[in-house]
């Protein structure tokens, strides 16, 4: 109750005191269609969502109070005083939007503000693509995408990889323009006090002026943990500033991240959730439950981008944008980066109650005394480790845009960038004299693009990057991509093509480590990837079928003893993904399934088949006003050697010893707008010893949540 009337108070301050509050700008599939019956959802101003008529869903938001538009008023809105070159007029119709920046070219990409029940009931934010993650469990702890196309290579703090689907970061910060401002209010909670799991949001964009915004958004989730050492508080802070003038540009944005983590290593065995029944799932046997293990991620960030555009034709009176006249557009970027991850742990043991089958007797046989790490280089009691790393960047670019943006060849692009890295981690000596090894070095790149557009019918676009000497000297990444579009009856068939090649250096931490539990000093060859994608969509009738090819040489992984490795032969993997929902009436059956085959499990293992159904009925309580979900969400993937996480070293790795999988995990749910509110119900892990094998594993020893009870409300403000 005190937590309701908390909540209660915060809508209250908001009201009070913040700026008057907007809708979101809502996308449903409708709207997606008429948007790609057309035009291009992917033209070189970003993805764009050409096509709308200016209303978006605002009848079903509750602004059926708005007061006539003035003449006067009318007449200020054809000024169309918002004359970016980034946005086309469909765009600037929209009521509210937003967008990221591209972290290399002078582009944006444009993304629907969605206040719809479309994906609402979804709460963990790595199940709403494909067929999600492979999670730990509980809300805000460590996640990887089950499709391994989808998981970032890049060498940048790989300790805080796992957590990409909560963090800010510079390719998902939000910039938003709307023609009012808006506030958004979400909370979900779950679980009793003792366990609780809690999802806090709120964010705020409004406009200075039509070409300038600020906004924040600040998201906070826990879980008190349900199973022992398992507390996880995960914040992230993000503060952006936009200004998109005709001929001037610039993008600013703070974002924060602070996680901390207990860490308990897992079940004892897979019998422990499998096979024996637990009063509490704080009772489940965990191998470092006495340990005190711990994680704490800090990380600032900062990043400036500029642009200004010389326009090569006369500019007149009529010209809106310099977006369809011949131009040059010169930038720079600035971006500050750091992170840091503390690791602390005390010597302990844990007992397997059935570590050992005596094939003589017939029984399993309990195995004591076992510990978690094998090895205690620095000191044999206890561990903090403490590791940073530090990215200064410098870019200078050029776009050339030798017709319009949306000419055959739109724009010509191409850049220079300077980044400084520093890595800092505890040695040996560190611990005697004080202070820490500070490791810096130096890399640079060049790299280009350029594309087009043949009216509707087709984009396309290439791309490359190189770094010619110094610190990852000789990486190279090059790329190209074409989008084909048919249309019958103005109901578009969508194809694309993408193919990839990279040649990349190992990341620092592969190849330079010292620390309590693990050392290494590798030198290992670089990392080739060749990658062809194949994606062909309908989305009248929502269909989606997708193919990838993966050829891979001197792959990285970590084994089966948590140490990176290099695999020197060639491995091939290939992906499946289809897509297709149905609709009869208010009944939806939504089916996502992904198929993988890979030529080495033991270097990239993924499951052979992996899904996320979802089957619900929709329908209108009171026309316009209460709008309803009742259904159940689903997910499975085959059993196989699922990879496993280490707490000291934050990453998965290769585990050889057990196959999990096989599993069906449900939710039960009711989800509702009630006009400017989404309210949400649901029994999560609805078949708990219900049926299934009992083995609700995704990540191997690392357990889903037991069955319980989810309630949320996301509340939106307007004038």
């Amino acid at each position: 109750m005190k937590r309701l009337q908390w909540i209660v108070k915060m809508v209250c301050v908001a009201v009070a005191f913040m700026l008057p509050a907007a809708a979101y700008a809502q996308l449903d599939a409708a709207t997606l269609a008429r948007a790609q019956r057309n035009g291009d959802t992917s033209s070189i101003y970003g993805n764009n969502i050409p096509g709308m008529d200016g209303t978006g869903m605002e009848g079903e938001e509750g602004m059926e109070g708005e007061e006539a538009d003035t003449t006067e008023t009318k007449k200020k809105r054809q000024k169309r005083a918002l004359e970016s070159y980034y946005f086309e007029d469909t765009v600037r119709a929209l009521r509210n939007w937003k967008w990221t920046v591209d972290r290399d070219y002078n582009r944006v990409n444009i993304m629907p503000l969605d206040t719809t029940l479309a994906d609402w009931r979804i709460d963990y934010v790595f199940y709403r693509e494909g067929v999600g993650d492979m999670a730990l469990g509980g809300l805000g702890q460590s996640s990887q995408p089950t499709n391994w196309f989808d998981r970032r290579q890049d060498p940048d703090f790989t300790f805080a990889r796992s957590y990409d689907a909560y963090t800010a970061r510079i390719d998902n910060v939000p910039f938003y323009n709307g023609k009012t401002p808006l506030t958004n209010l979400m909370y979900l909670e779950s679980g009793q006090k003792r366990y609780r799991e809690e999802h806090f949001e709120i964010v705020h964009a409004q406009n200075i002026s039509p070409s300038t915004s600020a906004n924040v958004s600040y998201k906070a989730r826990s879980t008190m943990g349900l199973y022992d050492w398992q507390r996880t508080k995960n914040h992230a802070l993000s503060v952006g500033f936009a200004h998109t003038g005709k001929r001037y540009s610039i993008h600013a944005a703070y974002m924060h991240n602070n996680i901390d983590t207990r860490e308990n290593g897992g079940v004892v065995g897979e019998w422990a959730i499998a096979d024996t029944t637990f009063e509490m799932p704080s009772g489940v046997p965990m191998r470092l439950a006495s340990s005190e293990a711990h994680n704490h991620y800090r990380n600032h960030s900062f990043f400036v981008k500029q642009a200004y555009a010389i326009p090569l034709q006369r500019v007149t009176e009529y010209d809106f944008s310099i977006a369809d006249l011949s131009a040059v557009y010169i930038g720079h970027q600035f971006e500050y980066n750091t992170w840091s991850k503390v690791y602390t742990d005390k010597k302990s043991s844990y007992t397997n109650e059935r570590g050992h089958y005596n094939e003589e007797t017939g029984k399993w046989e309990p195995v004591r005394d076992i510990e978690y790490y094998s090895d205690w280089f620095i000191d044999p009691e206890t561990t903090r480790d403490s590791i940073s790393e530090r990215l200064i960047s410098n870019k200078l670019f050029v776009q050339i845009q030798p017709w319009d943006r949306n000419g055959v060849i739109s724009t010509i692009d191409a850049g220079v960038s300077i980044d400084l890295h520093t890595y800092s981690y505890l040695r040996l000596e560190d611990y005697v004299h004080g202070g820490m090894t500070k490791d810096k070095r130096t890399s640079w790149y060049v790299y280009g693009a350029t594309g087009g557009k043949i009216k509707r019918y087709a984009d396309w676009g290439v791309d490359a990057k190189y770094y010619p000497s110094g610190y990852r000297g000789g990486d190279l990444s090059v790329g190209a991509d074409i989008t084909l579009r048919a249309f019958i009856r103005e109901h578009p068939l969508i194809l694309t093509g993408r193919f990839r090649q990279e040649l990349r250096s190992p990341g620092y931490w592969q190849e330079n480590l010292f620390s309590n539990h693990y050392t290494w000093f590798n030198s290992f060859n670089k990392e080739s990837e060749t990658r062809f994608e194949v994606n062909f969509s309908v989305p009248d009738i929502a269909l989606e079928i997708g193919a990838w090819q993966g050829v891979m040489n001197n792959t990285l992984y970590y084994g089966n003893d948590s140490r990176v490795a290099q695999n020197n032969g060639t491995i091939s993997l290939t992906s499946l993904y289809a897509r297709k929902d149905f609709r009869f009436a208010g009944f939806h059956l939504d089916h996502r399934a992904l198929v993988q085959i890979t030529s080495d499990e033991t270097v990239l293992p993924v499951p052979t088949f992996s899904a996320f159904l979802s089957y619900y009925y929709e329908f209108w309580v009171k026309r316009d006003v209460l709008r309803v979900q009742i259904g159940i969400d689903g997910r499975f993937n085959t059993a196989y050697y699922a990879p496993s996480y280490n707490p000291a070293l934050s990453t998965f790795f290769n585990q050889r010893e057990a196959k999990v999988g096989s599993y069906p995990y449900l939710d039960a749910f009711i989800s509702a707008k009630w006009k400017r509110m989404r309210i949400l119900l649901k029994l999560q892990h609805l078949n708990q010893n219900l049926f299934g094998n009992g083995e609700y594993f995704q990540v191997a020893r690392y357990p889903l949540n037991p069955r319980m009870f989810k309630f949320g409300i996301s509340w939106s403000f307007y004038d």
